[in-house]
Formats: C-alpha cells, structure tokens, sequence
C-alpha cells in the first residue's frame, strides 16, 4: 500500500505541472524526441530533461537512447491506477450527494 500511495503521489505531482501534462498529451499522439519536445514547448533542452525525467520518475513516460537521440514515449500504466484511485472517490462522492438529496427531499416534505 505504501508503494501504491508513493506511486500516486509521484504521479499526481508530476501531472501538477501544466507543460508536463502538455508532453504526456503530445505523446499521446506518437512518440517523440527530447529535441522535438523542447522545439515544440520553446525550452532548451536540459530543461525538458528535467520534465521528462519527473515524468518517467513517476512511471508516466519511458525513454530510449538510441545512438545521440533520445525518444520519449508513454509509460506501460496509461494512468490506469491514477484513474482508478479518482473513480473511487467519484463514486464515493455521488453516494453522498444522492444521500444528500434524499435527506433534503424528505426534510422538505415535512
């Protein structure tokens, strides 16, 4: 439970930052380089090493080094278990508030 949680926890922290869930949605389209990455968020590129490496600290992205050229793709998880740790709190939340306008129908009634 406690790698689970640090899990999260790095995956939350890395899509906290807007330029780094702007990678992730560039990726998702096709993989791409450190270079291409850094044209396209106008960065040089140690600093898009810095957001990439938080990025694949967090399980988010993998990268490859093939000769000089460094490829970033998306990670194995696909954000699975942050999504799946966001639906049990929606689900949690909708419980509440379909209580809640139950108590506030039968109040109302009276």
């Amino acid at each position: 439970m406690v790698q689970y949680q640090a899990r999260l926890d790095n995956a939350f922290a890395a899509l906290s930052d807007p330029t780094r869930r702007g990678i992730l949605l560039r990726l998702g389209r096709e993989d791409a380089s450190i270079t291409e990455l850094a044209q396209k968020f106008g960065m040089t590129l140690t600093g898009m090493k810095k957001h990439v490496t938080v990025l694949e600290d967090a399980g988010l992205v993998t990268t490859q080094k093939v000769g000089r050229v460094r490829t970033a793709r998306l990670g194995p998880s696909k954000l699975k278990d942050e999504s799946d740790w966001i639906e049990t709190y929606r689900t949690m939340l909708n419980e509440r508030l379909d209580r809640l306008g139950d108590f506030l129908e039968r109040t109302k009634e009276k």
